[in-house]
């Protein structure tokens, strides 16, 4: 695809953004619009979807033609057939009068159907039918009807796995899928964030008589890294929030962190993982471990003393209470706010008690205190120094070696006062 059309495209719809994903889904749309075939986009809530829609309609043949966009997921399952097929006066209570449903009223036009995956099973039957031959019957009606629509569909949650769970057709998901269009999220087009916000700043001071707001290369940083789970549309909301609440235009890094939810950073601190099995750096295990283990020498030298007190015999109440203080160390968490652990157990069965050798025990003590300098921040600390000089305090890099984000780092640093 000619990037000259796809950039008259979005002057013409005002796409704002230079994306690989957003252009190469541009193209797709720009090159299936003068057909006839259906469409379905894939993308999250909010990513912009029925803009698409209405690009492949303006750009077909039947750009003058009717074009309805319905919510499948906002309309009640009883009503969703009349809406979609009409009905017939009286074939159900309430029923005073005959109605069109979309279908035969966008007749040569477009039908837009979001949410498609909340349609009920009989009504995806029916839809079926249009897509392959063209006709439907309106509710309470034997009379076969025809229909020229063009059907472009979007869902934000994967039609392959209803299929498999049995609340979505096959044959229906195959008719839909007859060309895909996936609308990238927010957080996967990089700078087209920064441009989106400009665009929402001017759009917002315009609106409310108000300087524009401009960032600082701290609230760029942060703003690039936030995930933004509401993608555009909660871009947007916040845009709008600074607009009309922040009587200072120049964001800082600190005012951008009171909008952003902390909690949807791309990249927690020393944590990494997904939704189905978590994962922690080498790094960071390290520590754990070190911590645990001085911890765990300093209970064991505890019991090694009151043995030698007594006399070098073992009472059971002891071992009870080194169990009880392991138990206690294991379930602390490494950290309640950011990070996910496994705890680490060091457990001592009441059939060895004998077997302890206390001059071993001893030994190991003794060179954990040759270096007790195992905080975790000071490690965390040392590190973020260290990475800072080796890239000449740009943090963007410094992040990148550290394994964390540039927004967690910065936020590090304010905290250390590095």
């Amino acid at each position: 695809m000619n990037e000259s059309e796809i950039l008259r495209i979005k002057q013409r719809f005002g796409i704002i953004g230079n994306s690989p994903l957003l252009n190469h889904a541009l193209g797709v749309a720009i090159q299936v619009a003068p057909t006839d075939m259906t469409v379905l986009i894939t993308g999250e809530s909010g990513s912009g979807k029925e803009s698409f829609s209405k690009i492949i309609h303006q750009l077909s043949a039947r750009k003058h033609g009717a074009f309805i966009a319905v919510n499948c997921g906002a309309i009640p399952e009883g009503t969703i057939d009349s809406e979609l097929f009409g009905h017939e006066k009286g074939s159900f209570t309430g029923a005073h009068d005959a109605r069109k449903g979309y279908f035969e009223v966008t007749n040569k036009g477009t039908i837009f159907l979001d949410e498609i995956a909340e349609l009920p099973l009989s009504t995806q039957a029916r839809l079926l039918r249009v897509l392959e031959v063209g006709e439907f019957i309106k509710v309470g009606s034997s009379k076969v009807q025809k229909t020229d629509v063009r059907v472009v569909a979007a869902t934000n949650v994967s039609l392959e796995e209803a299929v498999h769970k049995g609340k979505f057709r096959e044959d229906l998901y195959y008719r839909l899928n007859t060309v895909p269009i996936f609308v990238p999220p927010l957080r996967q087009r990089g700078s087209d964030i920064e441009l989106l916000f400009r665009k929402f700043a001017s759009d917002f001071s315009e609106k409310y008589k108000t300087k524009p707001l401009k960032l600082t290369q701290e609230a760029v940083e942060i703003l690039l890294d936030f995930d933004f789970p509401g993608n555009i549309r909660q871009l947007k909301n916040i845009v709008e929030q600074m607009s009309v609440l922040e009587l200072e235009k120049d964001i800082t890094g600190e005012v951008m962190l009171k909008y952003l939810p902390s909690s949807r950073a791309k990249h927690p601190i020393l944590y990494q993982g997904n939704s189905e099995k978590d994962s922690i750096s080498e790094r960071d295990l390290l520590y754990k471990v070190l911590f645990d283990l001085k911890r765990d020498v300093t209970d064991l030298k505890k019991l090694v003393s009151d043995i030698i007190e007594n006399g070098g015999d073992i009472e059971p109440h002891m071992v009870d209470e080194h169990r009880r203080l392991l138990s206690e160390n294991a379930i602390n968490q490494f950290d309640e706010e950011e990070e996910k652990e496994s705890s680490f157990v060091i457990d001592v069965p009441s059939n060895e008690t004998d077997n302890y050798d206390e001059h071993r025990i001893e030994d190991i003590s003794h060179e954990l205190e040759e270096d007790d300098s195992l905080s975790i921040e000071k490690k965390e600390k040392e590190l973020i120094i260290k990475a800072l000089r080796k890239n000449n305090n740009k943090r963007k890099y410094a992040a990148r070696d550290l394994g964390i984000s540039e927004r967690t780092l910065y936020r590090k640093i304010k905290q250390y006062d590095v």
